[in-house]
């Protein structure tokens, strides 16, 4: 039962927001799948004309309308760009819990969200065997990039360069952090993410090096929980709440100012959508998802408002010329696009060269990838088209997920142009 009264209530507001959209179309010129598949269906305002008759259309035809759902990337242009102010992310993402409510999930998600995902301990412990045995099922392609692809034909991988997963992750490598605050009198909590914990590990040496060097305490905790965007895209409610009750938890144990997080996508998740799906929980849970969401920045923004930049030693011209690619979440969600910038002009061995159409989605959207690889490649492949145009030999960006994206398209073209998070540029300009 309150279950069905949770599911009534998103209903209800889902049917208060449609109503803002005017039909202008102006999502049209900003929306990179209807810049890709030149589809009504796909554009922000064909979805949210089949929302206006939700209630009819699931009775009808729920299954057509959770398809037109998921070809969405989540990316946010449509809603940064609109004239009437519609929230369509914070539309679609309740849309599709609606759905997934309605029609349940399959035994796959259900086991990956909620049986795996959504118990950090068991993900770890699966990720772990996984890195110490995935050299039975892939292959490396490219040293500059150390990327791989599988070795045998699969529906999951399908043709993707990638980067595998790291032999030790990044907090088990580093352990607890819970330094007192320094110098400055600021401590952070360091929300590491997944992709940067298994993956990407020297992203998490370079944030932690950043936060110490310019004198910061430090609390990160273990084991930290995904942010729970995976599961909700997916209409996954229940992993979603899961996972954000056992964040709070681990983070709600400890005093610090600020809790900083490399990954774009998990800032956007915990300022803004943890804050929209809070209506379900009980007044003191909605309290602690207020403050804490209030004190979560993007480790960009973080470093540059309120720490202030540490210039790098200055070894004569900059060097290396380097293009930034802006993620979706970091700057149409979060408005942080000056930043990012200011940490690379920061190191000066590096030039920084503005490719075309820098904040065009790249095409990953997380599960959109796996569930669309072949429009998911197409839009990658623009990205890709303008980091060429721009001659640059290095391309950073602020999002891990937009990282194995850009990965996996320069990988295949034979590009030749390293792919590094900010920070690490940032970080290497300390040295």
């Amino acid at each position: 039962m309150p279950r069905l009264k949770a599911l009534a209530r998103l209903m209800k507001d889902l049917e208060d927001q449609v109503v803002v959209c005017m039909r202008c179309g102006l999502c049209q010129s900003v929306c990179p799948m209807f810049a890709q598949t030149g589809r009504e269906a796909d554009l922000a305002r064909g979805k949210l004309a089949l929302l206006d008759g939700l209630m009819q259309e699931l009775l009808q035809d729920p299954k057509g309308v959770q398809d037109r759902l998921t070809r969405c990337l989540l990316c946010g242009a449509c809603a940064a760009n609109c004239p009437s102010g519609v929230k369509a992310l914070d539309i679609f993402i309740k849309a599709r819990a609606i759905l997934a409510g309605y029609l349940g999930l399959s035994p796959v998600k259900k086991a990956v969200f909620r049986q795996m995902l959504a118990h950090p301990d068991i993900f770890n412990r699966i990720l772990s065997w996984g890195a110490r045995f995935q050299g039975i099922f892939i292959k490396p392609v490219d040293d500059l990039l150390g990327s791989s692809c599988s070795r045998f034909l699969s529906p999951l991988l399908q043709k993707r360069h990638f980067k595998a997963l790291a032999p030790v992750s990044f907090i088990q490598r580093a352990g607890l952090r819970h330094t007192p605050a320094g110098g400055r009198g600021l401590k952070a909590a360091l929300f590491v993410g997944c992709l940067v914990d298994k993956v990407f590990t020297p992203v998490g040496d370079a944030a932690l090096k950043v936060l110490e060097r310019r004198g910061m305490g430090v609390f990160m905790p273990e084991p930290q929980g995904c942010c729970g965007i995976p599961a909700l895209s997916s209409g996954d409610t229940v992993a979603f709440d899961k996972l954000v009750r056992h964040n709070l938890k681990v983070f709600g144990s400890q005093e610090f100012d600020y809790l900083v997080t490399p990954c774009a996508t998990c800032t956007s998740t915990i300022t803004k959508v943890w804050p929209l799906m809070a209506q379900e929980y009980p007044e003191e849970k909605q309290i602690q998802i207020a403050r804490l969401a209030a004190k979560t920045l993007d480790i960009n923004q973080f470093l540059v408002d309120q720490v202030g930049l540490e210039a790098g030693k200055d070894e004569g011209a900059a060097s290396i010329l380097l293009t930034y690619h802006d993620p979706c979440h970091l700057k149409k969600s979060l408005g942080v696009a000056a930043q990012p910038r200011a940490l690379i002009r920061a190191n000066p061995r590096y030039r920084l060269q503005e490719m075309a159409e820098a904040d065009w989605c790249c095409g990953s959207g997380g599960s959109f990838s796996l569930q669309h690889y072949e429009i998911s490649a197409a839009i990658g492949r623009r990205k890709l088209e303008n980091i060429r145009k721009s001659g640059a030999a290095v391309v950073a960006t602020g999002c891990p997920g937009c990282m194995m994206q850009l990965v996996d398209m320069i990988s295949q073209a034979g590009a030749g142009v390293q792919v590094r998070h900010v920070l690490e540029i940032y970080a290497e300009g300390l040295d």
